[in-house]
């Protein structure tokens, strides 16, 4: 059906499903608003991410490994504290020597000192900086490694036409989710995973995105797997170590089925048992190339498991691998799925028919992702819908570079803003997310810091035109008299602009 010639549309096309309008956008979707964002699906490589200065994750694995070895190497080597109370050591005899030469100003065995204290103070102490104050701590490798990655994304995501695409990497990034918060492991794999796990499936299987997600080093490690032992396998004897069932619980209850999908307390820890052995090579190297997902035979819990009142006999991984692929098939699955998806693009409470069609898609293509997330696009409904729903810190964020039309060129910035706002990037509370409602984003207190923010960003505006051009930029016929008004009369550019930013055209999708 078609969906006429309604001017707003084109906003609704930028905002609803994409990440919003860039200087011209509007103009270019107003045409065709629909097929604007359909055609993203249909450009080669459009989900994927590549830059010479991010690396695969058994390379940061590495890294950071290495980093790891060699800071223990250098707490081994330091010399044991000195005792409390000790006498001060004896200067060498070398520094003792007569001076040569008539030189009143250097001693063999000591430099000479420089005339700026400060500077001897520096060269004395290698953690100073030549005004003599302490100087900054180098990042560490994991914390260059997820600046990179952040900074890439925003470079991408400020620089494609709608952003639909990049709205489901967003999307199946917090459905899959990960946290840097468990520590330099995550934080070193994280833009990694959402790259090599995410990103190459969201225009594909459902199946495929599944498998590649639960054998992830880092959705592993963040879940525990590595230390779930199958209770009758040798290691788990040997070791007297038993389930872990953090993965198995997730994948069933946040991942396929949903909560009051069916499944039982048994079927979680059936699936834990099937799922035993599945690992990652570590430093050693024992089991693989380190950094790489790995199947730990010793730690298999033996026999054949029965999940759903299916049993599975297979061996080894193929175990696991044939229970994701029933789990990605089954109808709750489907449910789950579409359920999500209709709440993150057009309501908090998703329509009954919108989940209905895209739920019959999904079963009827085998979990073929581009032709569910096509579905949504098509559905008039989905079109129709007031825009009740509010942008995330990280898409208002994003909406502002791509109003003015220029990527970030540092990461901090951004970063520090997402922490004021509640939403560090990969930083989720939960395996299960950031909640996807207007109650999460919306409180007093959120919309308080996001007025500051915006009030920021406005103060730095510095060599952009009139306010009410960028209001045409994002919203054009869209807007309202009451904005235009409210931009119109403001005291000063600044607060014009913060007054943009804070507009329902800018904050509602």
């Amino acid at each position: 059906m078609g969906l006429g010639a309604d001017p707003k549309l084109a906003m609704v096309a930028l905002n609803r499903f994409g990440l919003g309008a860039r200087p011209g956008d509007l103009a270019a979707a107003a045409g065709d608003p629909r097929g604007y964002v359909k055609s993203e699906a249909a450009m080669a490589a459009i989900a994927e991410l590549q830059s010479p200065d991010l690396l695969a994750t058994k390379a940061n694995l590495q890294l950071l490994f290495a980093e790891q070895e060699e800071r223990r190497r250098q707490r081994e080597m330091a010399p044991p504290p000195a005792a409390t109370g000790a006498a001060p050591a004896v200067a060498p005899m070398m520094a003792q020597a007569p001076r040569l030469n008539g030189d009143s100003t250097s001693m063999i065995g000591a430099p000479p000192s420089p005339a700026n204290p400060a500077a001897a103070g520096a060269m004395a102490n290698p953690t100073l900086g030549p005004d003599g104050k302490p100087k900054p701590p180098a990042p560490s490798i994991e914390q260059k490694t997820y600046r990179a990655e952040i900074l890439e994304r925003l470079k991408k995501q400020v620089a494609v036409p709608a952003g639909f695409i990049e709205r489901l990497v967003g999307f199946w990034s917090n459905h899959f989710a990960v946290s840097v918060t468990k520590g330099q492991f995550v934080r070193m794999a994280a833009g990694s995973f959402e790259r090599e796990a995410i990103r190459p499936h969201v225009l594909g299987s459902f199946s495929a995105m599944l498998k590649a997600v639960e054998q992830h080093p880092a959705m592993l490690f963040y879940l525990d797997n590595q230390q779930s032992m199958g209770p009758d396998s040798q290691a788990g004897r040997n070791r007297s170590k038993g389930l872990n069932e953090n993965l198995a619980r997730e994948i069933l209850e946040l991942h396929t089925l949903g909560v009051g999908s069916g499944y039982s307390q048994a079927d979680v820890t059936n699936l834990a048992r099937i799922i035993t052995g599945w690992t990652f090579a570590g430093r050693e190297g024992r089991l693989g190339e380190p950094g790489t997902f790995a199947f730990f035979a010793n730690a298999h819990e033996p026999g054949s498991q029965t999940l759903l009142n299916r049993t599975y006999a297979q061996p080894g991984v193929q175990q696991g691998e044939a229970e994701l692929a029933d789990l990605a098939r089954h109808p709750a699955t489907a449910t789950h799925i579409s359920s999500k998806l209709v709440r993150h693009f057009v309501a908090d409470d998703p329509p009954a028919e919108i989940v209905a069609r895209l739920a019959k898609v999904f079963r009827d293509t085998d979990g073929d992702l581009q032709a569910t997330s096509l579905a949504l696009v098509d559905q008039d409904a989905a079109w129709t819908a007031p825009l009740s729903k509010i942008r995330t810190p990280y898409e208002f964020l994003i909406a502002s570079a791509r109003a003015q039309g220029r990527a970030p060129e540092d990461a901090g910035p951004v970063l520090g803003a997402l922490n004021a706002l509640g939403m560090g990037l990969w930083q989720p509370p939960g395996p299960n997310g950031f909640v996807d409602s207007v109650a999460a984003w919306a409180s007093p207190e959120g919309m308080k810091v996001r007025l500051d923010i915006a009030a920021q960003m406005a103060q730095r505006m510095k060599d952009l035109g009139n306010p009410l051009s960028m209001l045409d930029t994002v919203a054009g016929a869209a807007s309202s008299d009451e904005t235009r008004q409210a931009i119109a009369r403001a005291e000063s550019r600044q607060q014009a602009l913060a007054l943009l930013f804070m507009s329902p055209e800018f904050q509602r999708r």
